[in-house]
């Protein structure tokens, strides 16, 4: 009787995971064993890294409007407290926007900022 072997079905894994592999450096793109570590840590790394690409892109937004504020002449913590009184319920998504492409825009809610500040 022939001794049976996992065929296809070994084949097909080890085709996928060097297929992920791909693009790798050296003989973790080529060869099965290495690959299987690098595309296990790889894997890791983008599930960490989508979740942690939110917080990165806050901190961005959060650096533009500050910059911009600055140049109004009000600091970030003073303008975010003024958008809070002021009711003015803009996400720091849209702020930043805001603030890179429209200047006259932005001008405008840092001066209701300001007003609710003194208020």
């Amino acid at each position: 009787m022939p001794r049976a072997v996992a065929g296809t079905k070994r084949k097909d894994h080890r085709k996928k995971i060097l297929k992920l592999a791909k693009g790798f450096w050296g003989r973790r793109s080529t060869n099965h064993k290495t690959a299987k570590d690098a595309v296990a840590k790889s894997l890791m790394y983008a599930y960490r890294d989508r979740r942690d690409r939110k917080s990165q892109f806050r901190r961005l937004w959060i650096v533009r409007i500050n910059a911009a504020c600055r140049a109004e002449g009000l600091a970030y913590n003073r303008f975010i407290e003024g958008l809070a009184k002021a009711n003015v319920q803009i996400d720091r998504k849209v702020l930043a926007d805001i603030a890179a492409r429209d200047q006259a825009a932005f001008k405008a809610v840092v001066d209701q900022a300001k007003a609710a500040l003194k208020a």
